[in-house]
């Protein structure tokens, strides 16, 4: 589990084909910047651009995880050499500043808008058809693997046609931490719904079908 709270920008040094073929996945060597290494084992979890990744090598500033191909279908940001959003998995004794958070991408949103507004930025981004369920105002949301709080949510369309677009505020301090500063109009994101959204609708849909 982790937090959504960035711990530290790297940066992806490499990325090396696995054995396997067109079917086989990446290893990716990562530069760590400013995240601690130390308490760091082989095994141990880490969100890099949202997506949990397990540790297979480490030295003193870098670590490396292997990338499966589903992986990377799923996910952007994992197969080219790019900074990268870090946080090391959540342990017990520690503060949960942002919200509980599975590492585990849901889909891939589209930035329709990324502009200043006063010391802040306002980010708009359109999520697919499947993700809008999950999506509500003063909501919590996981765009690159950082958590932040939807403040408007707007359904475009209707049925198979509909698609949401949600806004968020990023405050400076946010900008500056993470690599949402690097964001472009048309850019991919990672996006993770909040884990207890998730159980929600499972719950109601099972509810509503024994009826």
């Amino acid at each position: 589990m982790f937090t959504g709270i960035v711990a530290a920008v790297g940066k992806i040094e490499s990325v090396k084909p696995l054995e396997g073929g067109s079917f086989a996945g990446v290893r990716l060597d990562i530069n760590a910047g400013g995240l601690p290494l130390a308490d760091v084992g082989l095994g141990d979890s880490i969100a890099i651009n949202g997506a949990c990744m397990t540790v297979v090598e480490k030295d003193a500033t870098n670590f490396r995880v292997d990338v499966s191909r589903e992986s990377l279908n799923k996910t952007v940001g994992l197969d080219t050499t790019t900074e990268v959003n870090l946080e090391k998995a959540l342990t017990l004794n520690e503060r949960l500043g942002g919200h509980l958070v599975s590492g585990h991408v849901d889909g891939l949103g589209v930035v329709r808008k990324f502009e200043p507004v006063g010391e802040s930025w306002e980010l708009v981004v359109e999520a697919p058809h499947d993700l809008a369920k999950f999506l509500a105002y003063k909501g919590s949301i996981v765009v690159n693997g950082v958590s932040l709080t939807v403040n408007r949510v707007t359904d475009i369309g209707a049925g198979a046609d509909l698609v949401c677009q949600f806004s968020i505020n990023l405050i400076p301090h946010t900008i500056a931490m993470t690599t949402l500063k690097h964001l472009t109009v048309g850019a991919k994101v990672n996006l993770e719904i909040d884990l207890i959204a998730r159980y929600v609708e499972r719950m109601v849909s099972v509810g509503a079908a024994g009826k």
